[in-house]
């Protein structure tokens, strides 16, 4: 198996609705974005599913040296063999991708965040990061550009906290800000134990609103230059709201149960968002 392949295949067997977006661009550009995609979830699993946090801290540790290494040049690693060689080409900087690593980092050193400020600074290592790392291998000739993509990967980083608040919730992670909790009267057992009450919805509402914004303030950044080339973030965006809507009107039941889209119903909205630009 080509490093190639092995990030394809890291991709398409992920589900995620990130890889619906790679499907309509240029053989190149894919095979970039599908490497970059790669990396990020070995580092995530490496979090979710090593369950002892020594060796997980281990894991990162090699991932840090191994990215290290890409950039002299010296990897070993499929994924960033196959990453390797568009480093240049769209100007991937190792400082972002260590960054991104510093995110998983984070959740094996808390649980909790006590505001949004907290929330925002998780949110930018994990999510806007590679919201910018994307946007450059999509085609970015505007420094707003890398401005938009940051406030989307953001906001993709709400929709996911309000999409697996229960799921996260069973492991033990709560990423609603504790002062949120608190002036809509939530505890985190009523998290832990599932307990869906009007103050919770109320809490859901707000954060479900606060998401709806994110994603605004990011268009509003998007220069008319640059909108053709960030079709993929567009398509992402388009699935990823429309999953939002579906948790509002299902009345917000994501402590019991994870909402999602069928695959069919994302590739129609990927179609229907790359034919319109």
């Amino acid at each position: 198996m080509s490093p190639d392949e092995y990030c394809q295949q890291k991709a398409a067997a992920s589900g995620s609705s990130f890889y619906y977006s790679f499907l309509f661009l240029p053989p190149e550009r894919r095979r970039a974005i599908t490497a970059m995609y790669a990396f990020c979830r070995e580092v995530d699993d490496t979090v979710d599913e090593c369950t002892d946090e020594s060796l997980a801290r281990i894991k990162l540790a090699w991932w840090r040296n191994e990215i290290a290494q890409m950039y002299e040049g010296k990897q070993t690693h499929p994924v960033t063999q196959a990453l390797q060689p568009h480093l240049a080409v769209y100007d991937l900087k190792q400082e972002h991708m260590q960054a991104i690593i510093d995110g998983m980092e984070m959740d094996l050193n808390q649980t909790r965040y006590l505001d949004y400020a907290g929330l925002s600074k998780y949110c930018w290592h994990v999510a806007s990061v590679v919201g910018i790392l994307s946007a450059s291998i999509f085609g970015a000739t505007r420094p707003e550009t890398l401005q938009y993509a940051e406030k989307l990967g953001h906001a993709f980083q709400l929709t996911n906290i309000i999409r697996d608040v229960g799921e996260d919730a069973r492991k033990g992670r709560i990423y609603l800000p504790v002062n949120e909790l608190q002036q809509f009267n939530v505890t985190a057992a009523d998290l832990l134990n599932a307990r869906e009450s009007e103050n919770f919805s109320k809490l859901m509402q707000f954060q479900v609103a606060r998401a709806q914004k994110a994603y605004d303030e990011a268009f509003a950044l998007l220069p008319k230059e640059d909108r053709r080339a960030q079709r993929p973030g567009l398509i992402m965006a388009a699935i990823y709201r429309t999953l939002l809507n579906e948790i509002e009107e299902d009345g917000y039941h994501v402590l019991k149960q994870r909402i999602s889209l069928t695959p069919i119903r994302k590739l129609w909205l990927a179609w229907k968002t790359w034919v319109r630009g």
